[in-house]
């Protein structure tokens, strides 16, 4: 592990970063003295659960009305097994995927999570995210409060300068980020106003996990110019890194390649092994969901993990003694499946990050030697040995770390606040600006699109659904690195440049240089609206051949670089540069904000 830095803050500081994950969750904190070299922990000791567990189930209970019955452990306590049945309470597992990128439903089919993880009625993706992590800042305030002597002395003395860091999969973008922000709004973790705001950060899964594997020594060997993937396997997705380490004394890390992220998490497993299940017993007295359940929980605590030779069948025990169908293999409450039967069900996510192993490869210069497997599903001996069989063919050698590779994301957000390793990152899209491009008869491109031709207040003409380049997919960016380009206003009235909105479009298709947006319509989408307010900016007036016009010339602002893409608006104004607040505005999709 390389040494931490003293805190070289004017004041005591505390980090909570939290992992809300698919199926489970963690959180990790770390208290910031100026001077002292900051120690990173991890909150061991939930209700509902024995201490040194790390981690709580991602499961909420809910009563009709919308309150909130039960979290974690105490949720899926079998003695509430009751109380949902006399109480007609309501389960939500699974809440996280409702958060996937509308560019990355097709990938799994969301009847899987319709059908099965519907959220309360009236809850909203929000609020259900709120529920959770009031209840994990709540656990995290109790442990630090009562692991210590001054646990609540040290508490009071940071409660109002708590640094809260969001893990999230590599396939999120600003919009999930905003989403997430406002749940810990909501939540109280922060105040709703600006400092409260920036007191939010964000790291992607593979990012966090990189930092966890360097904290835990798995690169100490590293020469100058080594690569690895880092492969974080949780429960909903697969997220998978690839890093230079451009130095090693200090650790100077840079991104080679866009970031990948697959819906083909532990979780697909489950619903895989749940179609088989109901296929395989739709003849017999077992196919009824309470025996189904049963099976199922069976199979992801025991089955699923210990399932290491597919010549070797596994047991799933669910019932008694007296329960036997030996033509479907159930004997004595035991349904016994092949080894075939079980390999299957690992396959499509084998293959899927397989797939992107191979991509990762293709998209970097760099030769890659090593990967890192994290995550809960890193658990999984099946997942990790068959893994080491595909990638031995690239040269990749695979390993995990030696034990609680769960908790990867929480633990390494909360190193990713303290000491960024990584300077340079990948556009995963290319980003730009949808425009109207002044009309060039010489251009074949634009007679193709003369009968969208209209004039502009200045009588020059102009096409609509052109498209401007501000950040192209696969560059490589420095944190804090801007990426400007230049547009144009013309208006009858001077009022209407009395605002500023543009819309940020990301292009996700396959060519390099996208000029148009009506030849690809289905590879473009609107990502947010930056916004500035051009008040004050004194309207000159001109005059054209078709009467007078005004016209304000700006550049939209990108910075990319970062974990958290920002935005705002320049103009000139007297002279003197200006600029508005980095205000974007996202257009929710209809699923997010129901």
């Amino acid at each position: 592990m390389p040494p931490q830095k003293p805190y070289e803050g004017p004041s005591r500081k505390l980090v909570l970063a939290f992992d809300v994950g698919t199926t489970y969750s963690g959180v990790a904190y770390a208290t910031l003295d100026p001077g002292e070299t900051p120690k990173i922990q991890a909150v061991t000791r939930f209700p509902g659960q024995s201490n040194s567990d790390f981690k709580i189930p991602s499961v909420l209970l809910y009563t009709q009305d919308g309150q909130v019955r039960a979290v974690g452990a105490e949720a899926k306590d079998p003695r509430m097994e009751m109380a949902i049945e006399d109480e007609d309470l309501i389960l939500v597992e699974w809440f996280k995927l409702h958060l996937v990128p509308s560019s990355m439903e097709s990938s799994i089919g969301l009847k899987d999570l319709d059908v099965q993880h519907k959220l309360p009625p009236g809850k909203t993706i929000v609020e259900v995210f709120a529920d959770f992590l009031s209840y994990m800042y709540k656990c995290a305030r109790d442990y630090i409060m009562e692991a210590s002597p001054n646990g609540t002395s040290l508490w009071n003395s940071v409660q109002d300068r708590i640094e809260i860091v969001l893990g999230h999969p590599n396939g999120w973008e600003g919009l999930q980020q905003e989403k997430m922000r406002e749940a810990a709004i909501l939540a109280g973790l922060v105040p709703d106003n600006h400092i409260g705001q920036s007191r939010v950060h964000f790291v992607s899964e593979g990012e966090a996990s990189l930092h966890y594997c360097v904290d835990m020594g798995m690169t100490k060997d590293f020469e100058d110019g080594t690569s690895a993937i880092v492969i974080d396997a949780g429960g909903g997705t697969v997220d998978l890194s690839t890093y230079c380490f451009r130095n090693m004394s200090p650790i100077s890390v840079e991104e080679t390649a866009p970031a990948e992220c697959v819906l083909q998490g532990s979780t697909r497993v489950n619903v895989r092994a749940a179609e088989l299940l109901r296929s395989k017993l739709a003849n017999t007295k077992f196919s009824n969901e309470l025996d189904i359940k049963a099976m199922l929980d069976t199979f992801e605590k025991t089955a699923k993990p210990n399932f290491k030779d597919s010549a070797e069948e596994s047991f799933v025990k669910f019932g008694s003694i007296r329960d036997r169908d030996p033509g479907v293999g159930i004997k004595n409450g035991q349904l016994s499946l092949e080894g075939a039967e079980v390999s299957k069900l690992f396959e499509p996510s084998i293959e899927a990050i397989v797939d992107a192993v191979q991509k990762q490869k293709e998209e970097t210069l760099e030769p890659i030697s090593f990967a890192f497997l994290v995550g809960g599903f890193a658990a999984s001996a099946w997942l990790f040995t068959k893994l080491k069989e595909h990638l031995s063919v690239f040269d990749i050698s695979l390993s995990r770390p030696d034990h609680h590779a769960n908790k990867a994301v929480a633990v390494g957000a909360a190193s990713f606040f303290l000491e960024h390793f990584v300077s340079v990152r990948v556009a995963r899209w290319t980003y730009g600006s949808s425009c109207s491009v002044e009309y060039d008869d010489s251009n074949p491109e634009h007679r193709l699109r003369q009968h969208k031709t209209y004039m502009m207040p200045s009588a020059v003409r102009v096409i609509p659904e052109g498209f401007k380049n501000i950040v192209a997919k696969g560059t490589r960016l420095r944190e804090g690195e801007e990426r400007i380009e230049s547009f144009e206003r013309e208006v009858e009235d001077p009022w209407g440049l009395n605002h500023i909105a543009m819309e940020i479009t990301c292009y996700r298709g396959k060519n390099k240089e996208p000029h148009w947006v009506d030849l690809e319509p289905e590879y473009f989408s609107d990502l947010c609206i930056v916004t500035a307010d051009t008040s004050g900016v004194t309207k000159v007036r001109q005059f054209g051949p078709l009467g007078p016009y005004y016209a304000q010339t700006f550049k939209l602002v990108l910075s990319c670089g970062k974990t958290e893409t920002t935005a705002h608006i320049r103009w000139e104004e007297n002279g003197i540069e200006r600029r508005g607040p980095a205000k974007i505005v996202y257009d929710d999709d209809a699923r997010i904000a129901q």
